[in-house]
């Protein structure tokens, strides 16, 4: 069929979900759909979004309401035919109204796109976050990965990646790094009801970590710092460790607290809601996650706009959102020891990481390179790049 006349340019988005389930994809998909938003108030020519939806049923009524937006489900479908019908939805979408721009929101979604890129020369880029995008083995993915258009990375790090592992040339892939509601973080006075609910001492030092404790996420480093919870309490006795977070991993972490001996100097707190997590940012003295497997890590963010120092491990994209090294330290996920000696230098003030103790500073550079602003930024150069959206 001939493509429908249209004044504007047209791109369709492909995303696994935004509103049932909230995870970090799902907070980067929505974080791109609210940048156009916002630019779309400031130029009402800007293209058309059709979004389609393989798992929602339907979406806020106070969400995405631009004119610049419309919404295809496939979520209200039962679940064994939802891959079928969100594949003929796509299929069906592309041929009516030939979109200017496919936009992949996941690596899975690449080789439909690979399909009507031959069949009718539209272009596509996919979206590529973490763990998603390393070591891909499936020969049809990596062709449709190749074949991209852009690749457009969260990471410098997982971009990195990409043009090791699937000799993707550097010029394919551009950057856009997620970004977080800085307004929803502050720099504030330990919360005495937290110390309270957990039976803490008021001058009490805290380490913290919030992260889904889930089998197939061990990588988070999370038990690293639990091994080496032994070493620090040689130096700093009263040291506490809350863990937030939940998931089936939970019962392995017990576990290995219990084998430890350390019952009565780390908490597992569960889910903390969106409501607490800023003060549970504030009661701790210290922010580590180690981890090997992020493709970013939101969650340094929150902790730096509250001004914590902050400690990410050195193999994954904590690297980027660390700005290798220059807003917090990164250490060696794998060596204990390491760790152990950084939170304790950290805990004891004798760190000689420029920024790590000025809190000020630190939520204000997060906020100047992280901040929606300066994601907003990105995304419309990166549509300018492409003849999308004027200049």
């Amino acid at each position: 069929m001939a493509r429908i006349f249209k004044e504007r340019k047209i791109v369709h988005f492909w995303v696994p979900n935004l509103f049932e389930f909230k995870g970090g994809i799902q907070v980067y998909l929505c974080d791109i759909l609210s940048a156009i938003e916002c630019l779309h108030k400031q130029d009402k020519n800007l293209v058309d979004v059709v979004v389609l939806d393989k798992l929602d049923a339907g979406k806020p009524t106070d969400r995405f309401d631009a004119s610049c937006f419309s919404f295809i489900f496939a979520g209200q479908f039962p679940k064994a035919l939802q891959t079928l019908i969100f594949t003929l939805e796509t299929l069906t979408t592309a041929f009516t109204q030939r979109p200017d721009l496919i936009l992949c929101g996941h690596l899975n979604f690449a080789p439909v796109a690979y399909f009507l890129y031959h069949l009718l020369g539209i272009p596509y880029w996919v979206l590529v976050y973490g763990v998603d995008a390393w070591n891909i083995e499936n020969p049809l993915r990596r062709r449709a990965l190749q074949n991209a258009e852009k690749v457009v990375s969260i990471s410098g790090y997982t971009r990195d990646r990409l043009i090791q592992e699937q000799n993707l040339q550097p010029d394919k892939i551009s950057l856009l790094p997620v970004t977080f509601n800085v307004d929803k973080f502050h720099i504030q006075p330990k919360p005495i009801y937290l110390f309270n609910r957990h039976n803490l001492k008021s001058n009490q030092p805290v380490i913290l970590t919030v992260a889904r404790l889930a089998d197939d996420e061990q990588y988070k480093g999370y038990d690293q710092v639990i091994r080496a919870m032994p070493l620090i309490r040689r130096k700093i006795p009263d040291i506490h460790y809350i863990l937030v977070g939940k998931g089936s991993d939970r019962p392995r972490i017990e576990a290995l607290i219990n084998s430890l001996g350390l019952e009565d100097c780390i908490t597992l707190v569960g889910f903390v809601s969106d409501a607490e997590i800023c003060d549970y940012y504030n009661l701790c003295d210290v922010f580590v996650m180690p981890s090997k497997g992020e493709g970013f890590g939101i969650v340094y963010l929150e902790a730096l706009a509250c001004g914590k120092p902050t400690v990410g491990g050195n193999q994954d994209g904590a690297i980027d959102a660390l700005c290798h090294g220059e807003l917090g330290m990164l250490v060696d996920p794998d060596n204990v020891y390491e760790i152990a000696v950084a939170l304790t230098e950290i805990l004891q003030g004798k760190s000689l990481h420029p920024i790590i103790y000025q809190p000020e500073d630190l939520r204000q550079k997060v906020d100047e390179i992280y901040g929606f602003e300066s994601f907003q930024a990105n995304l419309q150069i990166l549509l300018q790049n492409a003849n999308l959206v004027a200049p």
